[in-house]
């Protein structure tokens, strides 16, 4: 009996000791937990006042252009001046006062409602994402990035680029013989399109007018119809009978371009404490210009039936193509999608063949 109430007693101290020692280093944790959150908030009360201070001193120089070129006189501007350091004192005050509040509830071992907080750091960049309290069933958020040394949030970016596609239908037009009796199929023949493209605003306090300009691949093909296909003979590109049964002739030509468009359209101006940008998003859009650039391979994709054998081949060669490529082309939409259109200026073939023009109509994206 006596040995049970010793084995009882021993468990009994061990258990204490487990439980002792579980909740040091639970306190232990929760204080390195405290003293972190502690750290981020002081952090980004020192990145509010950064963003106050450097959107205070935007708004000044402002001032100051106005001033300088006579649009405003300079008591106004002393007046305006005033009023933006006023505004930008009172906000540091309000917005830091929340992360005051949030640090002194930590320091007496209160957690902040619903509070957030994250932090990742590489080489460059040290980023904080904090969620505030519940504000109308919403929770208050943003986002802090501090740029280390050597980068800079661009205050007003005027160039930005965007990947291109475009595709649709493909035709041609030839010197003398209309639309209907064109020996080529009309709507059997596609085009595709893939390319860079880079956006500067013309203007530097409107965003209405935009070059737009880059480098492209245009991918242009041909079908002939009434089972014909493309020959080469000497100079002249010609379409003849096939012996045979031709399922698809396809003569395909494949360029690199360079377009250059003057864009049109009105724009949304987003405005940020320490930068702005425009935006087009859901805005009508048009742009007219054109392009030149080089013939980069030209072929003939063959698939017939001869004696009942399928059969299919690719022949690569010049077909007398024009080695420069120029035209013009438009687009006009909404946003990001566009109705485009492009016509070759240069003749597909060389002299001395018959004058026949690459016509393109079908959809633009910007990605």
């Amino acid at each position: 009996m006596s040995r049970i109430i010793v084995y009882i007693a021993i468990a009994i101290l061990v258990s204490s000791v487990q439980k002792l020692s579980g909740q040091v280093k639970s306190d232990s944790t929760k204080t390195e937990y405290i003293t972190k959150k502690i750290e981020l908030l002081e952090f980004q009360k020192e990145q509010i006042v950064k963003a106050e201070k450097e959107k205070l001193k935007l708004e000044v120089q402002r001032i100051s252009d106005l001033e300088s070129k006579g649009k405003i006189s300079k008591e106004l501007a002393q007046k305006e001046k005033e009023a933006a350091a006023k505004t930008a004192a009172l906000n540091i005050k309000n917005k830091t006062a929340i992360i005051d509040n949030k640090i002194a509830l930590l320091k007496r071992g209160e957690e902040p409602t619903a509070d957030v907080i994250k932090e990742k750091e590489d080489e460059d960049y040290s980023v904080v994402f904090s969620v505030g309290d519940d504000i109308d069933g919403y929770y208050q958020g943003w986002l802090n990035i501090k740029c280390k040394e050597g980068c800079e949030r661009v205050y007003d970016r005027r160039t930005y680029s965007d990947l291109i596609v475009a595709f649709g239908l493909n035709h041609s037009l030839i010197d003398g013989i209309s639309f209907n009796d064109s020996p080529n199929k009309v709507g059997g023949s596609k085009f595709f399109e893939l390319g860079w493209q880079w956006k500067t605003r013309v203007f530097k306090n409107s965003n209405a007018v935009r070059f737009s300009y880059g480098i492209s691949y245009q991918s242009n093909g041909i079908k002939a119809d009434d089972n014909q296909y493309f020959v080469k003979n000497g100079d002249l590109t010609e379409l003849e009978n096939f012996d045979g049964d031709v399922r698809k002739a396809k003569l395909r030509m494949d360029n690199l371009v360079v377009p250059l468009y003057l864009e049109f359209g009105p724009s949304k101006r987003i405005d940020r404490e320490d930068y702005f940008r425009y935006s087009t998003r859901h805005k009508f859009v048009f742009g007219i210009g054109g392009y030149a650039g080089l013939n980069l391979s030209t072929r003939q994709k063959l698939k017939f039936t001869t004696d009942g054998d399928k059969s299919k081949e690719k022949i690569k060669d010049n077909y007398n193509t024009e080695n420069f490529i120029y035209g013009i082309a438009g687009y006009i939409g909404v946003g990001d999608i566009s109705l485009y259109a492009k016509y070759d200026l240069n003749s597909m073939f060389k002299d001395p063949n018959t004058d026949q023009h690459n016509i393109s109509l079908g959809l633009r994206l910007e990605l």
